[in-house]
């Protein structure tokens, strides 16, 4: 796929609605008006992620295929949920707070985000207590599913699949012996470091290993490191824009490794190092067949196409949240703790991400992947 690239700027709107419905049966003995009366008050879906801030781009878009998601299901189910957004900026603390919030909000049924790992380690413990179902679009740290964090869910694959992915295609495709890993000192970053690094002393590839935190903006130390026989310098970073300014950095100093990021610099907008690859949770959804109808609605409703593949995973982990939250409406039980009881047994069969949607014990969509994408000319290919 070819991305244009572009800003997405979008006012941010806080409403809240009920479930409605006409009269009518639906086959179960579940007429329209029980359903109405089983909703009660009003109920929406709570969307949090970081709307503002360094990492903007990739969350107004997430807002947006969210709002989609609701609009669509509304359309097609005759409800009438609704969207309370919460700003995060990708910083835990921020993150507790809007949880905190929208767990003090009882028409608050399920959430969709955090959009960090951090975030979600943050938020988990609020949300449990809660018995809150919340549903993760692009945290992909692999310890989130290990039960420490039961009520959570993620429709993306997590870092032991990212980083064996990552270090394959350097090693395979762009012949790497010597890679060079900075992390962002993010439990995110560190733990993907760790997974690629296992990955690629596996396959006989020499590794050097630094950090550096996310606040810094002056690599010039850390560039003058790469050795003039390094193959790779792999960026497992959240903030795409660092990424661009190390590349720029790096240019400046005339090191020609590759540079190889992982999903968090998958941002057009703010990541264009020309002949750099980055990988992502998501396909390219421009050749999903079942993707079509959703992005013709995206592009009447938004001035300008979407340019990451944050976007889509979001819709779908929005999809999850409703199937759920209506199926407990409908059935009379309109509790965050039925709802999260019906996460897991949602299924969508042909999603926007090109195969089925659903979960296993713990709580990590089944058969997911990651994709390869190369940049040249501003503009990001998939390869892989």
């Amino acid at each position: 796929m070819r991305f244009k690239l572009f800003s997405v700027l979008l006012p941010l709107i806080l409403v809240v609605g009920a479930c409605n419905g006409d009269d009518g049966d639906d086959g179960d003995g579940v007429t329209d008006d029980d359903q109405a009366q089983a909703c009660g008050e009003s109920y929406a879906v709570g969307v949090t992620g970081p709307f503002t801030g360094d990492a903007a781009s990739i969350g107004q878009e997430q807002l947006n295929f969210a709002r989609l998601a609701v609009d669509i299901f509304n359309e097609e189910n005759g409800t009438d949920f609704q969207v309370v957004e919460g700003d995060t900026q990708l910083d835990p603390a921020q993150a507790s707070t809007v949880a905190q919030q929208f767990v003090s909000d009882d028409n608050i049924l399920a959430v969709v985000g955090p959009a960090g790992s951090p975030e979600v380690e943050a938020t988990g413990p609020i949300f449990e207590r809660a018995d809150m179902a919340f549903m993760g679009m692009s945290a992909t740290l692999p310890t989130l599913t290990d039960g420490t964090y039961p009520t959570f869910f993620r429709v993306v694959p997590h870092d032991d699949i990212q980083g064996p992915t990552d270090a394959e295609y350097m090693v395979q495709e762009l012949g790497a012996e010597e890679v060079f890993i900075i992390d962002d000192q993010t439990s995110y970053s560190t733990g993907l470091a760790d997974v690629a690094t296992a990955s690629l002393e596996d396959q006989a590839v020499t590794v050097m290993r630094d950090s550096v935190s996310q606040d810094e903006t002056d690599y010039s130390a850390l560039v003058s490191r790469i050795a003039d026989s390094t193959d790779v310098v792999f960026l497992p970073w959240q903030i795409a824009a660092n990424g661009q300014l190390f590349a720029q950095q790096m240019e400046e100093q005339g090191k020609e490794a590759v540079i190889f990021g992982s999903d968090g610099l998958f941002a057009p907008q703010d990541f264009s190092a020309e002949g750099a690859f980055v990988s992502s949770f998501a396909p390219d959804i421009t050749g999903v067949p079942a993707a079509q109808d959703v992005i013709d609605a995206y592009n009447e409703t938004f001035e300008a196409p979407f340019e990451t593949t944050f976007g889509p995973p979001t819709y779908v982990a929005t999809q999850v949240a409703l199937e759920a939250m209506n199926a407990a409406c409908v059935e009379g039980d309109a509790t965050r703790a039925a709802v999260l009881e019906r996460v897991g047994d949602v299924t969508i069969e042909d999603s926007i991400l090109g195969g089925p949607i659903a979960f296993d014990e713990n709580g990590d969509v089944e058969g997911a992947r990651f994709y390869i994408f190369e940049i040249a000319g501003g503009e990001y290919t998939l390869v892989e």
